[in-house]
């Protein structure tokens, strides 16, 4: 996936490859996928049902049963990452929640980095709407899931 061009990047903010990110922007955008899947879920039985009893079965996708893979899936996706990919996801996420700008990267990593502990999966995982600040955050470094999306669908 090839980042375009960011006018508001530095050239010494970009590593060896030009690009800004050290974790692959398929994994955000895999995690993006699963956070956003997870936020969907309700309480099973909590889905106002329609008058045709062949719609509710497809509503059942959106319950959050004990079984749901859902909510592993994210842990798992975030459990996998090495210590550098996961302080970027946190960064990422600070930048897509406009607490910082593209400007700041060098800086977001340095304060992930002091921040990350053994609680940020957790963090990450309770952070409501983690997929929109992710991929906001991507967009603000200049990439996309629009191709990690056409290939997925």
């Amino acid at each position: 996936m090839a980042r375009p061009g960011n006018d508001t990047l530095d050239d010494d903010m970009l590593d060896e490859d030009g690009g800004v990110l050290g974790i692959s922007p398929e994994k955000v955008c895999y995690i993006i996928v699963k956070a956003r899947e997870f936020d969907v879920k309700v309480a099973p039985g909590g889905l106002d049902t329609g008058d045709n009893p062949s719609d509710n079965d497809d509503l059942e996708i959106l319950e959050d049963y004990a079984d749901d893979p859902t909510f592993q899936e994210l842990v798992s996706a975030l459990e996998n990452l090495n210590e550098d990919e996961l302080i970027e996801v946190l960064g990422l996420m600070w930048l897509g929640r406009e607490d910082y700008t593209a400007e700041d990267w060098p800086e977001v990593l340095e304060e992930a980095g002091d921040a990350h502990d053994d609680k940020l999966v957790a963090y990450l995982i309770g952070t409501p709407l983690l997929g929109d600040y992710l991929e906001e955050g991507l967009s603000q470094l200049g990439y996309s899931c629009e191709d990690y999306e056409i290939d997925r669908l």
